[in-house]
């Protein structure tokens, strides 16, 4: 758990941006050297999640940049809603640089990833780098992020099976792409809840149907790894849950000041 007036750089070397941290957050760390995931005291949510794809462009010491490692905490220090985190980086001055893995970690070469954000107001946001320029899709009905392929592409082939009719079929492999389309259709189709309890058990039910079991996994194709924690988010009542596979969930509450 971080709290507010921490400061801050982005640690990419020279023209790094700096920051204070106007929110506290509460966060899960990636590998112990950044924040893949978190919420803030204003309810404002941000994740991040591997991304083939990506491409964040030659590093320009122009420009402020910010590892990827840190730019979801970036996002929950500096904003309170979606609209604010959008409004102050679809300028794409800050630039996102990847950042090694440490070398236990398996992957050698620097990983690359797509954001999303939501806030209290059921807005999102997603932002991915491609080519070196920030893309970003905003709106509430942008509601769903996995892996691979890039979201203008996830959204076309779930077009194609919202044609199909989910209640007749749906792709069943444990692939980005079809776990896109299995949590477009199972959100979608949510009964609706009478308490903060079932709205939990909802989304967890629908993440769970997405997970990735353990398995043998392939270096080469690090969007299939195993899923190893889930984390969600009540973004009104600010209250993150995260559970690990094996190890008994816990959940941490913020409340603003």
């Amino acid at each position: 758990m971080f709290p507010a007036g921490m400061e801050r750089d982005g640690v990419v070397g020279k023209n790094s941006v700096e920051w204070k941290s106007k929110y506290g957050s509460v966060i899960a760390a990636g590998f112990d050297i950044g924040t893949a995931d978190g919420l803030n005291e204003k309810g404002l949510m941000a994740n991040l999640l591997y991304l083939s794809e990506a491409d964040f462009g030659e590093r320009d010491t122009s420009r402020e940049g910010i590892s990827y490692s840190a730019y979801t905490q970036y996002i929950l220090d500096n904003f309170a809603t979606v609209q604010e985190a959008v409004s102050a980086l679809e300028n794409d001055e800050l630039q996102v640089v990847p950042s090694p893995l440490p070398s236990d970690s398996g992957i050698s070469r620097p990983p690359t990833f797509h954001f999303s954000i939501s806030d209290a107001l059921g807005d999102s946001a997603i932002f991915e780098h491609l080519e070196g320029k920030l893309v970003i899709h905003h709106g509430k009905e942008f509601a769903v992020m996995t892996n691979s392929p890039i979201y203008d592409e996830q959204i076309g082939l779930n077009g194609y099976w919202e044609s199909v009719g989910g209640d007749a079929m749906l792709p069943g492999t444990s692939r980005a792409a079809d776990r896109y389309v299995r949590a477009s259709y199972y959100l979608k189709n949510l009964p609706t809840p009478q308490s903060d309890r079932q709205a939990l058990a909802n989304v967890m039910s629908v993440m769970r149907n997405v997970s990735v079991p353990f398995r043998v996994t392939d270096p080469e194709q690090p969007n299939l790894s195993n899923t190893i924690w889930r984390t969600t988010a009540d973004n009104l009542r600010k209250v993150y849950y995260s559970s690990r596979q094996g190890r008994r969930g816990h959940d941490k509450s913020l409340k603003p000041k």
